[in-house]
């Protein structure tokens, strides 16, 4: 089956999908060889260069590697599930249980690293989810979630933080859904506003081990929630 000329713009993306159709569509088995890059450019219609970074892509994806001296072989007919797809496809209970591990750490380390730059952003974003009460579950969801980075960030670890950032959609997604579905805020809009405040107040006073426990009954509290709602 011959391969169709791309657009111009974007060549790369364009050659990388048409060269993931050959292979997802059985064309080129697991354990072929594909063409070389000049066959490639010439079938595709694009130059060597576009070639060599639609096949960097693939293998990104891992559909291909490059064998040094021997060209580059197709390892598998679909591609590895990126970890933004899984997380997105991960039930919000399963998030939940991986968030306490990394926010109780990060929030124990918040509070031996805390500046004073870090105090008055955690009490802006205090102030901030305060306010937010008065809205709707989206907006309060959103400043709770800001409330939680600005720990997470004090920590000072950009792994910490990046992983953070990585749950964030899914996160907020389950939230709001949880609390229309269980009316957590219908009697009581700052829901679990002593317990940020005290969680706040303990990264400020450097006491690791009373912010990781707050933090850990917060999050174990809406984890309950989630699973009474049925997000399990």
């Amino acid at each position: 089956m011959p391969l169709d000329a791309v657009r111009p713009s974007p060549l790369v993306e364009q050659a990388a999908a048409r060269l993931r159709e050959q292979i997802t569509g059985g064309h080129w088995p697991v354990g072929t060889k594909l063409p070389g890059e000049t066959t490639l450019a010439a079938e595709l219609g694009v130059g060597r260069s576009t070639v060599r970074e639609a096949l960097r892509a693939l293998a990104g994806a891992g559909l291909v590697r490059p064998r040094q001296g021997a060209g580059v072989f197709v390892i598998a007919a679909e591609a590895a599930e990126d970890w933004p797809t899984r997380l997105r496809r991960a039930a919000v209970t399963d998030l939940y249980e991986v968030r306490m591990l990394v926010e109780v750490q990060a929030a124990r380390l918040a509070a031996e690293r805390r500046t004073p730059e870090d105090v008055t952003a955690l009490e802006d974003a205090l102030a901030g989810r305060r306010a937010a009460a008065a809205g709707d579950d989206a907006a309060f969801v959103d400043a709770d979630i800001a409330l939680h980075a600005a720990v997470v960030a004090a920590a000072h670890n950009p792994v910490l933080t990046d992983l953070f950032a990585e749950f964030t959609p899914s996160l907020r997604e389950g939230l709001i859904e949880m609390l229309a579905l269980v009316g957590a805020r219908a009697h009581d809009p700052g829901t679990g506003d002593a317990a940020h405040a005290a969680l706040v107040r303990a990264v400020a006073d450097g006491d690791g081990a009373a912010a990781g426990e707050v933090l850990r009954g917060d999050l174990e509290r809406t984890w309950t929630l989630l699973r009474e709602g049925g997000r399990a």
